[in-house]
């Protein structure tokens, strides 16, 4: 296989690529992926996923939109509008 081309790991699509890790974030990642049964390429890809999306505002802004659509917020705008009707009540005009 060339440098750089995609290869197939299991059912997922992946680039193999080496990097160096030191000695002491590997031991960890070894331990973690051996508790959670897992492989040691997922919890690397795991681990650069969430500091990816925590590194770029464009896809934490995503991710919280998808989230709000997927709430159903009716109930909350309902307790909203109860909660400022009774404070506005308590206010001299």
């Amino acid at each position: 296989m060339a440098p750089g081309e995609g290869m197939v790991i299991g059912d997922t699509a992946g680039m193999k690529t080496a990097v160096s890790i030191p000695d002491d974030v590997f031991e960890k990642v070894e331990r973690l992926a051996k508790r959670g049964r897992r492989s040691r390429s997922e919890v690397f890809t795991a681990a650069l996923r969430e500091y990816v999306a925590r590194h770029s505002p464009d896809e934490v802004t995503e991710a919280i939109n998808r989230v709000c659509a997927e709430v159903d917020q009716t109930e909350d705008i309902k307790f909203l509008n109860a909660a400022a009707r009774r404070l506005l009540k308590k206010v001299e005009w």
